[in-house]
């Protein structure tokens, strides 16, 4: 199984930035953890700011992978160009938020990525992308 998992914007910052809603963990330690808990998956790490970057990722591993877990940061509530590359790749994506986007300020309420994703998963921290993973083992 190989899965990639595509963060955006600000989650660089893991373990830095605001750890009250997104935890002390870097999503490098926690991706080590994912590793061991899941050793017979194959994981392609990629982070970005730069939602052309993402587009790209989403192109390379849409048709390449057998999941990609997307936490696209705030590009979620605001970019079209995900959206559609989304829909036009192979590979299914699971949308991953650490915080409860409904939880939290107003804008942040509507994603305009999931309808093209096969599923959401928020408000449960990094265990939502273990989560993700195990959606992709089991299908």
């Amino acid at each position: 199984m190989k899965i990639a998992i595509i963060n955006g914007p600000n989650l660089n910052l893991l373990g830095k930035r605001e750890p009250e809603v997104y935890g002390s963990l870097t999503f490098e330690q926690y991706l080590d953890t994912l590793k061991q808990q899941f050793p017979n998956v194959s994981f392609d790490y990629f982070q970005s700011n730069v939602e052309g970057e993402i587009v790209n990722h989403l192109h390379a591993a849409g048709f390449s992978h057998d999941g990609i877990l997307l936490n696209a940061g705030a590009y979620t509530h605001t970019s079209v160009a995900i959206r559609d590359a989304i829909a036009g790749i192979k590979t299914p994506v699971v949308e991953i938020h650490i915080s409860n986007i409904y939880a939290r300020e107003e804008f942040r309420h509507t994603s305009l990525t999931a309808a093209k994703a096969v599923g959401v998963i928020c408000g449960l921290g990094m265990q939502g992308y273990a989560l993700g993973v195990n959606y992709f083992l089991s299908r």
